[in-house]
């Protein structure tokens, strides 16, 4: 799992058949900068901090044969980690 801090909205005017209710989102990893595309089907918003799965666990939460779909955000992070 990574957590990232979600920077946008991708708008898509077409979708294949079989995804679900969601959206596109540009999240940015927390800790190396990188940013990549993720479903998203809990609502979250620009500036959250979510948990993002990758991979055959993230097509794998999908019913029935999974869409190409290679990062979903899993949760939302509530609060900053504590300081050490």
């Amino acid at each position: 799992m990574l957590r990232a801090v979600v920077t946008g909205n991708v708008w898509s005017t077409k979708r294949i058949d079989g995804l679900p209710n969601g959206a596109f989102l540009e999240v940015e990893v927390e800790g190396g900068g990188s940013r990549l595309v993720a479903f998203d089907v809990l609502g979250s918003g620009v500036g959250e901090t979510v948990l993002v799965a990758q991979g055959s666990v993230a097509a794998a939460w999908f019913p029935g044969t999974p869409p190409p779909v290679d990062a979903l955000v899993i949760g939302s992070i509530d609060s900053p980690p504590a300081s050490s």
